[in-house]
């Protein structure tokens, strides 16, 4: 199936010190693996959208990186995606040369 993708995404709301909210965005997105950060309205203050290899690689970012060494979160949610689908080859775009 065209786009059908063979990595682990997943989606993270997270909550954060709204004087910190820039910081905590340049940090993120330092982390090999995060594809995109987006400020949001509601809930939550930002989404960040990872792609990684497999589910340590995942686990290491949610669970170490994020909580323990970026200060100014204070709270996640992990949406894990069971099967992505897209018009575009996903893959292809976040392969690494």
């Amino acid at each position: 199936m065209k786009g059908e993708v063979n990595m682990v995404t997943a989606i993270v709301l997270v909550n954060v010190n709204r004087p910190e909210l820039s910081e905590v965005i340049k940090k993120l997105l330092a982390i090999e693996g995060v594809t995109e950060v987006y400020t949001v309205a509601g809930e939550y203050d930002i989404a960040v959208v990872l792609r990684v290899k497999d589910n340590s690689v995942l686990s290491e970012i949610v669970a170490d990186k994020m909580p323990h060494q970026i200060t100014g979160i204070t709270r996640t949610k992990t949406l894990i995606a069971l099967k992505t689908y897209s018009d575009f080859d996903i893959e292809k775009i976040f392969r690494k040369k």
